[in-house]
């Protein structure tokens, strides 16, 4: 719940281009292009990045046969870094494969028919949060909402030429003031961005400025005291894999709510919907919005929880932080009787077999709130049926 009286929250995102995105994106990559050969493909895929080299590994069972190093090679030149100077280039880095399947215990528990239960039951144990609330027009934390649009028009003035010295690597924090739990301005807000070499700070400094911040950032939330930093170290050469390896699935905070809900601790990058750690977040957060939306709440956070080869959610939790206009308990009976909760009942109410997974690997997997083909779970058609049931 937010604090009464005056506080601060702060939230980051980075680029399509920083390492742990890069390594993201190729795994959802590699997901989609099993995908668009075989929808019922289990995909695990775990990517890790460095100097001049991508390594893909994991547990995938798929009667699609991908080639591997065309898909990574594809999603690097893609993001932007495809100058074999920098360390790290589509062309010239190496691509080792050490992919396996599924294990036969796991898949019998997934598999409708087979197992204990016969339908078709969660990918694993774990709790899965999502989260909503009033303070912006895609019902997301500020914070995190305006950190991912500074990391888009960072990457969208470089990709357009517009600003044809950045480089894919970057990274932006928003902290953001409240009082009584509102957002009332901007506190600070930090931007650093990989750059030429022959780019000087004064330039990076202004057309961040120009191009960045004054483009993204509403004048109304801005205040004679928000502070600025742009590439605080005054120098942002060496990025992407060649300046720091980047692992698939270690910026979970960044892919949902900035900090502001609650984390599982599950990543979502890679996995195919059988997994209960990407679907049910996916879920829970279509469950947080509906409520939202529906103006049972200002606030929303879901958790639900799943033992490995069960169909049914071991638990469902709705807390609204003392923000409901009806009782939790009544909306808890609303949810558990609107939405499906199985894990075969979530990958059809959200078509979640389908070759959608790329684009979520950058700025955010919630509030993509223009993109309701692929991210489905930011509808809000559930509002009418939601309050008939309170």
């Amino acid at each position: 719940m937010m604090k009464k009286g005056r506080m601060v929250f702060t939230s980051e995102s980075v680029t399509e281009g920083h390492p742990d995105k890069v390594a993201d994106g190729i795994s959802d990559a590699v997901l989609d292009a099993h995908l668009k050969l075989d929808k019922r493909s289990r995909v695990a895929c775990e990517t890790l990045v460095s100097t001049g080299m991508v390594v893909i590994a994991g547990e995938i069972t798929s009667t699609g046969m991908v080639n591997y190093a065309d898909v990574a090679r594809d999603k690097i030149r893609r993001i932007g870094y495809n100058n074999p100077d920098d360390g790290f280039s589509a062309d010239s880095c190496a691509v080792f494969v050490t992919v396996g399947t599924q294990s036969p215990d796991i898949s019998q528990g997934v598999t409708a028919g087979k197992g204990l239960f016969k339908d078709q039951g969660a990918g694993d144990q774990g709790m899965m949060f999502g989260y909503a609330c009033n303070e912006t027009k895609e019902l997301m934390p500020m914070p995190i909402m305006y950190s991912h649009k500074l990391c888009r028009q960072l990457s969208a003035v470089r990709k357009s030429g517009k600003v044809p010295f950045f480089k894919p690597d970057g990274k932006s924090q928003v902290t953001i003031m409240y009082e009584d739990g509102k957002p009332v301005g901007i506190d600070t807000i930090v931007v650093s961005t990989q750059h030429d070499a022959s780019a000087s700070y004064k330039k990076v400094r202004d057309a961040v400025m120009d191009e960045v911040i004054s483009k993204v950032i509403p004048a109304r939330m801005m205040t004679s005291k928000t502070r600025y930093f742009v590439n605080p170290t005054g120098r942002f050469v060496v990025g992407g894999p060649h300046g720091d390896s980047g692992l698939t699935g270690r910026k979970i905070i960044v892919d949902t709510y900035g900090g502001m809900g609650r984390h599982g601790g599950g990543a979502f990058s890679g996995k195919d919907p059988s997994k209960v750690d990407r679907s049910a977040c996916y879920m829970a957060r279509y469950i947080a919005k509906n409520i939202v939306a529906a103006k049972l709440a200002d606030r929303c956070e879901v958790q639900l929880a799943y033992a490995i080869g069960y169909p049914d959610p071991v638990s469902v939790l709705v807390d609204t932080f003392g923000t409901s206009s009806v009782p939790e308990l009544k909306i808890e009976r609303a949810v558990r009787k609107v939405f499906g909760l199985r894990p075969a009942e979530i990958i059809d109410q959200l078509k979640l077999m389908r070759p959608i997974y790329e684009p979520t690997s950058s700025y955010g997997h919630f509030g993509r709130t223009t993109e309701l083909d692929t991210f489905t779970w930011e509808k809000t058609n559930k509002v009418a049926a939601l309050n008939a049931s309170v």
